[in-house]
């Protein structure tokens, strides 16, 4: 080396003073960059580990009028959702109730069919027919005794008087 350089080793810095070029050694170099890395590592590891305690910190400091918030929340949701399965529970008890009175209804109807069906077989229409004209004296009514009635448009008429007799 020439005299007018002069080189120091430091365990942190390499530095020349003078001025001719350097030597590097490629070795020292890569040293050089692990360190610096290893240390930017451990740099972000503090800074992390730093964040998440102040986190920590900040989640175990709440106000109480934010606490009182939540508590309120909570409460009104755990109402909230109590009257919901309430009505859900009314509307399936009335959806049974609604089931049970149609499935009555249609064995009233079915119950009255055939007591209708029965009603009309067990009736004898000759036989009312013999008695009402041999018994009853009873005749089909003759052409002048039937009196037609029209009405117009509804299905009920107004009586003001008897019908006269001939």
């Amino acid at each position: 080396m020439a005299d007018s350089t002069r080189k120091t080793y430091n365990s942190r810095r390499y530095y020349v003073d003078g001025n001719t070029v350097r030597e590097i050694n490629p070795e020292e170099e890569r040293r050089q960059r692990r360190l610096r890395r290893e240390r930017e590592e451990q740099r972000k590891k503090r800074t992390r580990r730093n964040a998440a305690k102040r986190n920590r910190e900040k989640a175990l400091h709440m106000s109480k009028a934010y606490v009182v918030f939540l508590t309120t929340c909570v409460i009104i949701s755990a109402f909230a959702a109590g009257y919901y399965i309430q009505a859900q529970a009314q509307v399936t008890n009335r959806m049974h109730e609604v089931a049970a009175l149609e499935s009555q209804v249609t064995d009233i109807k079915t119950d009255n069919d055939a007591r209708l069906k029965r009603i009309e077989t067990s009736v004898d229409l000759d036989y009312i027919k013999d008695v009402a004209m041999n018994q009853l004296g009873m005749k089909y009514a003759q052409e002048g005794q039937i009196v037609y009635y029209t009405v117009d448009n509804s299905n009920y008429m107004n009586q003001y008087s008897d019908i006269p007799q001939k």
